[in-house]
């Protein structure tokens, strides 16, 4: 897989710029790979991007992966920024999630990295489920804190169709989902955070300020990105291109030296539609002057009605989502859209 990933870089002539302002390791599980994979993927890199100063290069990573020699190559080839699943620091939850880590592996998975000098950490906490309380999830956030964890995303748990949380639920075995206790979470979370100073920036991301995500703010903002690997995607503001699933199916094309991809020319109203759904969940929100003039008219009839209920506030010209707009994100923008 790494070989194909790294031939991938040579073979894949989508369009983007060669100044890299950040590289992200995400998606699977890349903590699992050994000092010579990662090398590899770096050599890579290196033949294809150039990049100035010290830019931020992110590796997600489970609490169960991270160890004393992982950590120091993962400072030897340049990473320096961590994104760690953490999900809860308690065990019921943990268990509850099916993680294979647990309550102790979560605080020591911290406590190493700090010592390793991974000062930019950003974790991952899970609100809203069956086996978090009030008092567990205000339990958590504090611990986050207490750690002085300097992002934090943050997930309102969901039950998607096909799993075996929705099995369970749709059996009897789970509790089903309490919406109104997702809510107060959310709220508790909200709340704490702009009271320790965390930014807001995005619907599900809080950071102090200079922690916002370089790699993520970009995507938000629109920036052209480059993809590698199985499932990975693309975009340069008018084409978006996505790699096949299938990794096997992708090693063997990549080794015959075709890329598995399919691609699309993004229409006006692509972009558009794309530019609401991804703006309006950032502390930017959305200006009417940066959008076309065929859609300028529909989007601030619409909007105007979001702010006489609400959902929407207007400031400088922009438009962005209220407190209360912000549990009805995905109405709000799917009301926005055109067509």
């Amino acid at each position: 897989m790494i070989q194909a990933i790294v031939k991938e870089m040579e073979i894949n002539d989508f369009e983007v710029p060669e100044d890299c302002s950040s590289i992200y390791l995400g998606g699977g599980t890349p903590s699992i790979l050994t000092s010579d994979e990662l090398r590899l993927i770096f050599e890579g890199i290196q033949k294809q991007y150039q990049w100035k100063g010290d830019i931020e290069i992110t590796l997600e990573a489970n609490p169960d992966d991270i160890f004393p020699e992982r950590l120091q190559v993962w400072k030897e080839v340049g990473i320096n920024r961590l994104s760690i699943g953490i999900q809860s620091f308690f065990e019921e939850d943990l268990q509850w999630m099916n993680r294979a880590h647990n309550s102790d592996q979560a605080l020591k998975a911290i406590d190493l990295a700090k010592e390793h000098g991974f000062d930019n950490l950003t974790i991952d906490l899970i609100y809203g489920s069956s086996t978090t309380t009030d008092e567990m999830w205000r339990s958590n956030i504090r611990r986050a804190l207490d750690y002085d964890i300097r992002h934090i995303s943050s997930y309102c748990l969901t039950v998607e169709e096909g799993t075996a949380l929705e099995h369970f639920i749709r059996k009897g075995k789970s509790a089903p989902l309490d919406q109104e206790k997702a809510v107060r979470q959310f709220n508790m979370l909200m709340d704490t955070l702009a009271e320790e100073g965390f930014e807001h920036y995005e619907i599900s991301n809080f950071a102090k300020p200079g922690f916002h995500a370089v790699h993520n703010t970009s995507y938000w903002k629109g920036v052209p990105y480059i993809g590698y690997g199985p499932s990975a995607h693309s975009y340069n503001g008018t084409k978006r291109q996505w790699n096949i699933a299938n990794n096997m199916k992708y090693i063997k094309a990549i080794e015959t030296g075709h890329l598995p991809a399919e691609g699309e020319e993004l229409t006006a109203i692509d972009r558009y539609n794309e530019h609401v759904l991804v703006r309006l969940r950032t502390v930017w929100g959305i200006n009417p002057v940066d959008l076309d003039e065929e859609f300028k008219a529909h989007f601030s009839g619409k909007a105007q009605e979001f702010v006489d209920s609400g959902m929407l506030v207007e400031e400088n010209n922009r438009f962005i989502l209220s407190r209360q707009g912000k549990h009805m994100a995905d109405f709000v923008s799917m009301e926005l859209m055109y067509g």
